[in-house]
């Protein structure tokens, strides 16, 4: 009986240990997918409001989990404004009241140019692998394909926006199709839905991201990937103050 019980706990022990392990794999192959060693593209992003609409463009590029760089190339007014991290550093260049501001991290919740992304999804402060313990909660379809469904819990010592997300990764191409981000007491705050799959710098992924604000009705962003580039050489000290004055 005894040794039963030690085989049953010792099987249960070990699917539990797979099993984390599986999620933790999975979305650190859905999140290496979507960055890359090294990243560069163009989006266009679409604010949505129930009275008025505006877009914004951008370049962005990164490197890893410590660098990244964003500027801002539409609309005129604010065309060249520029966003950097670089390691734990966080900083915003406007060119037309030539100021360099360093963001504190108290702002990443916060909407980037008044869309529904906040500061901390452009500038990736927190990683989606490095930052949360991760679990299978089942498997549902999504826009027709295959998901696990992974649940994702802010360890202790992180420093993040979230207080849960739940992830729908498909199980063919670790598509990252569906996120709900939830609040530190549980609530629902957006989901986000990845659409329109198609091939773009040699991988299968999807090129437009809907931002849904759970109690705003009439609300929603839209980030569209108009090109991207992966695992291209890029040194840290492009990812730099001076450069961030450069950037064309």
């Amino acid at each position: 009986m005894h040794k039963r019980v030690l085989i049953l706990t010792t099987v249960l022990f070990f699917s539990v240990f797979i099993s984390a392990q599986n999620a933790t794999d999975i979305i650190k192959k859905a999140n290496d997918k979507e960055r890359g060693i090294t990243n560069k593209g163009t989006m266009t992003m679409t604010i949505v409001r129930p009275t008025w609409s505006r877009t914004v463009k951008f370049k962005t590029w990164g490197k890893g989990r410590e660098y990244s760089m964003t500027l801002i190339t539409y609309p005129a007014k604010e065309k060249g404004q520029t966003f950097l991290k670089r390691k734990n550093e966080l900083w915003n260049w406007n060119p037309t009241i030539s100021r360099m501001i360093k963001l504190p991290p108290s702002m990443m919740s916060q909407g980037w140019m008044g869309s529904d992304y906040t500061n901390d999804d452009i500038l990736k402060e927190s990683s989606i692998v490095v930052d949360y313990n991760h679990k299978i909660i089942g498997s549902e379809k999504v826009s027709g394909y295959d998901c696990y469904k992974i649940e994702m819990m802010p360890k202790e010592e992180a420093v993040v926006v979230w207080g849960k997300l739940i992830k729908w990764v498909s199980k063919k191409d670790y598509l990252q199709l569906k996120s709900v981000y939830y609040d530190e007491d549980g609530y629902v705050i957006k989901t986000e839905i990845g659409k329109d799959v198609k091939k773009m710098g040699g991988r299968l992924l999807p090129t437009t991201i809907e931002i849904l604000p759970e109690d705003e009705p009439g609300h929603k962003t839209l980030v569209i990937i108009n090109s991207v580039e992966f695992d291209m050489p890029m040194k840290e000290t492009f990812f730099s103050q001076q450069n961030m004055k450069r950037l064309r």
